[in-house]
């Protein structure tokens, strides 16, 4: 996903700054593991931006099965369909371990993108970077193998790919996985095993994705897809 911590607009505002301090219409709270932000069906009021921590997006259909659709970290929006119209939310949001989390009211955050120039240059910025996300993952889910989809989600999850970050363990269950790259928890598995002795990663509770799986799949080496 998209992180808004790597767009620097040098001038008197400072956006980051803005989204870090409560005020009128705003306030920063701090969330335990497994607390749910919203849930579907609630009003959608607010604005959502996450300074530290991860979310999970997940919805549920009306024959009660759940996906997860997104998982968001520091640095990003959610909930901000509210900007357009969207009267109760379509999806649930839960923390996946503890988040320090800023809440913006509609009317707040419109207020600001219409006075601040260069925070609505940075929301835009934001929105364009996720929506090209988007597109990414829509040609992922079409084209490409599932293990090859479990790879890119692993990578994208462990920080590779953004400028500057530094991977990051991962800690999502393998059902999570499975439910977001659109395939079952056993392949995830046999999936997870192979990645393990060729050696992309190590898994002890804990993801620890290594550099060769970058490798791996810019190079669209066959080992990736082998055994598919």
């Amino acid at each position: 996903m998209p992180n808004t911590a790597q767009i620097q607009l040098k001038d008197a505002f400072d956006p980051r700054a803005f989204l870090s301090q409560a005020g009128a219409g705003k306030t920063v709270e701090k969330y335990a593991k497994n607390h749910k932000i919203f849930s579907q069906g609630d009003v959608a009021d607010a604005v959502f931006f996450i300074q530290k921590g991860k979310v999970k997006i997940t919805v549920l259909s009306e024959h009660g099965k759940e996906a997860v659709v997104g998982i968001f970290a520091a640095g990003q929006f959610f909930g901000e369909g509210c900007l357009e119209g969207e009267e109760s939310r379509a999806t649930t949001s839960q923390t996946m371990e503890e988040c320090l989390i800023t809440s913006i009211t509609k009317s707040a955050m419109l207020e600001a993108l219409g006075a601040e120039p260069r925070f609505s240059a940075f929301f835009i910025a934001y929105l364009l970077s996720r929506n090209s996300r988007i597109e990414d993952d829509l040609i992922d889910q079409l084209f490409n193998s599932s293990e090859r989809r479990l790879a890119r989600l692993l990578l994208l999850l462990a920080n590779f790919g953004k400028e500057g970050g530094t991977p990051v363990p991962v800690t999502l269950s393998q059902e999570t996985l499975a439910e977001m790259i659109g395939t079952t928890r056993s392949r995830v598995s046999f999936f997870m095993n192979k990645f393990r002795k060729k050696g992309f990663i190590d898994y002890n509770g804990k993801i620890e994705v290594h550099r060769s799986l970058l490798d791996a799949v810019l190079h669209e080496k066959p080992q990736i897809d082998e055994d598919e």
